[in-house]
């Protein structure tokens, strides 16, 4: 199977953003990007931080049909730790940029100097362009219309052009800076003249603390385009991303609460599962 290569946006069938969540450090592996040697307010080895997670992305956050506040995660995870992926080699406990705290008003959990990296689940069979677009769990936005992703034989399998992910890595900064900031993180990955320019594009499957090396993904061959740099941006821009997705349900869409924290980040791939097809561009 080959993955789409072009935009989402301008491939064929078209496929839309349908959700946006993150992940705590990063799932994928960009040596001298976001490694094992990477740097954060806690150290890669020790994978775990104070946080707790909604075990699986399908535990009920509103259980009894309470559409009230959510019960918090450490209720329904029942104490398990979030784990931490590996991290980007910006932070500098020197700088105030990567140790002043930034008062969160819409994100919950965040930490300024802390690595996440970022997933826009993108689908040709999502509610383009309504208010019911974005969905949580990123699944209900991915399988929205009936009759167009095939994971069979009838029609014929078509989920690695059907169904794709765009991932891009940061960390946090404290700062005001222009060259950090980005208001439409909620819309698709950043692009412009220094971020997206160095792009993994491969065929994969759905990701996060429920699969490793041994329990694989049901929902597989999808394609993701990942890029391999690691960006600083803001804290407030993060910040207006949650404010966006918090606006979904006023305007009569899903409820996107739960994806306004961090999940947990899946281990690395071991190299006996990655993909070996390399796509040369032209």
């Amino acid at each position: 199977f080959d993955p789409i290569i072009e935009n989402y946006a301008y491939a064929n069938p078209k496929l839309c953003p349908v959700n946006v969540h993150w992940h705590l450090g990063a799932e994928h592996r960009s040596e001298g990007q976001y490694d094992e040697n990477g740097k954060g307010p806690h150290p890669y080895d020790k994978h775990g931080s104070d946080r707790d997670e909604f075990e699986d992305d399908n535990v009920d956050p509103y259980p009894d049909g309470n559409l009230g506040a959510p019960i918090m995660r450490r209720s329904l995870a029942g104490g398990a730790k979030i784990r931490q992926g590996v991290l980007c080699h910006h932070y500098d406990a020197e700088d105030p940029m990567y140790t002043t705290p930034y008062d969160w008003q819409y994100c919950k959990d965040m930490e300024v100097g802390q690595t996440y990296e970022v997933h826009w689940p993108h689908s040709a069979a999502g509610a383009c362009d309504t208010v019911f677009q974005y969905q949580y769990p990123f699944y209900d936005g991915v399988f929205c219309r009936d009759g167009i992703i095939s994971f069979g034989a009838k029609p014929a399998f078509n989920a690695h052009r059907t169904v794709g992910v765009q991932g891009q890595v940061f960390t946090i900064v404290n700062s005001e800076d222009p060259m950090y900031q980005n208001d439409h993180l909620m819309d698709h990955a950043w692009m412009d003249e220094s971020h997206w320019t160095d792009v993994a594009k491969y065929v994969g499957s759905t990701t996060g603390t429920s699969r490793d090396n041994v329990v694989c993904s049901m929902y597989s061959p999808i394609t993701w385009q990942v890029d391999r740099k690691c960006h600083k941006v803001s804290a407030a821009s993060f910040d207006l991303m949650c404010k966006e997705m918090l606006a979904v349900k006023a305007m009569g869409g899903d409820d996107m609460y739960p994806d306004t924290y961090p999940h947990g980040a899946r281990e690395v791939v071991n190299d006996t599962w990655t993909e070996s097809n390399v796509y040369r561009r032209d």
